[in-house]
């Protein structure tokens, strides 16, 4: 009884003092990035036509976040018109994207303003 005890001490001791590190691979991210992308520029498809998406790479604990850019829907091609752009998250959990509203592309920038 008492080794079986000191096993189960021992084992306990163990399994509290070690954390649950995964380390993720280049591959794994580049997959995760993949998803992020294909989801938000599917999701805003129905703001931006042909949309090009910059991923954060690791995104935060919960989200994967984009910038999706591209030409407005629905907009003549003969119409000269800006670029917009949209913030995308994506919900690791889930998977699911949403996107918010339009940004023209002029003032998506990192330059601070003038005072």
């Amino acid at each position: 009884m008492k080794i079986a005890f000191s096993a189960l001490s021992v084992l306990a001791a163990t399994l509290a003092f070690t954390s649950p590190v995964h380390a993720s691979s280049d591959g794994a991210w580049a997959e995760f990035a993949a998803s992020v992308e294909k989801a938000c520029i599917k999701t805003a498809a129905s703001q931006i036509e042909k949309g090009r998406a910059v991923v954060d790479p690791y995104g935060s604990e919960k989200y994967g976040m984009a910038i999706v850019t591209g030409r407005p829907s629905g907009v003549p091609k003969t119409k000269k018109i800006a670029d917009i752009s949209v913030i995308c998250v994506y919900d690791k959990k889930t998977k699911l994207a949403e996107v918010g509203g339009e940004i023209e592309i002029g003032k998506v920038t990192a330059a601070p303003k003038s005072r």
